[in-house]
């Protein structure tokens, strides 16, 4: 089974779209018939992703298209906008899914900061405020997946400007979906995919191996597709080392820091981490 948008002749729009999870998404669109637009500011991965995609699309006219944009640019993403909706009417799927990790401070630099919000929370702010009015405005079936982190709700310490995006993700994502399911027909949905440990270009560093707990993008696109069809809105994705069940803890402990009022991030804190280990077991 599969989602009920997710057919021939639909479309689908992928930012970070020439690597990772965007790409591995978008190869298991394509192999379902959709078009894909990719829009990615490496034109190098964007090349050669389109290039993967049109040989697996075989003879569909107008099935790949491929655009260097910055997300984080506004007027770039508009334009990316006006020629999409010209060339094939609507967007069924809309995937805001590009991001930077850059590594980030508590007191800086700015320069990280601003790149970092500017791509992660401002890129998917701009997907949704170009793509969807117009999407509304078409009457049709539509689903918009953005790609958060688990990064964004517990948020450990080390990257702090990470996780302030990635939050922003889950709560501008979470209010969509409450716009949508207030709306007259329906026809809209909103989804917030949340990855595990994925072996990605983001989070390989060094690493030129996929480590054994890691998952592939590729099996990130598939369980995405599956709750996807499911109707699910939390797309919480376990991998090799973390189970639905720890993630569930680890979420309801963050949680619990404010019901509890126990110190922030008490997870990591010198007198609590002993405590939230042995609650974990339990």
């Amino acid at each position: 089974m599969t989602h009920s948008l997710l057919v021939p002749g639909n479309t689908a729009l992928i930012t970070g779209g020439a690597a990772g999870i965007g790409l591995a998404t978008a190869t298991r669109l394509v192999a379902l018939g959709l078009k894909v637009c990719l829009v990615d500011r490496d034109e190098a991965k964007l090349a050669d992703a389109a290039a993967t995609l049109k040989a697996l699309s075989g003879a569909q006219e107008d099935g790949v298209i491929a655009v260097a944009a910055d997300v984080a640019d506004r007027a770039a993403m508009e334009a990316v906008a006006d020629m999409i909706f010209e060339r094939w009417g609507t967007i069924h799927v809309l995937m805001n899914n590009a991001g930077i990790q850059p590594g980030s401070g508590i007191l800086g630099p700015r320069e990280a900061w601003d790149t970092v919000l500017q791509v992660n929370l401002g890129g998917v702010v701009n997907g949704v405020q170009v793509f969807v009015p117009r999407m509304i405005a078409r009457g049709e079936g539509g689903v918009v997946i953005n790609t958060g982190s688990k990064q964004g709700i517990t948020t450990p310490p080390g990257d702090p400007a990470y996780n302030v995006a990635k939050a922003g993700v889950k709560v501008l994502t979470e209010a969509l979906q409450h716009e949508f399911r207030n709306m007259d027909g329906g026809l809209l949905s909103a989804h917030l995919l949340i990855p595990g440990f994925v072996f990605t270009g983001l989070t390989a560093g060094d690493r030129t191996e996929k480590p054994a707990g890691a998952w592939t993008p590729e099996q990130t696109a598939d369980f995405m597709l599956e709750k996807l069809e499911a109707g699910d809105f939390y797309i919480l994705c376990p991998d090799g080392e973390v189970t639905r069940a720890m993630d569930e803890k680890r979420i309801a402990w963050a949680a619990g820091d404010i019901t509890e009022n126990r110190p922030p991030l008490s997870r990591w804190h010198t007198d609590w981490a002993d405590k939230f280990k042995a609650w974990a077991r339990g």
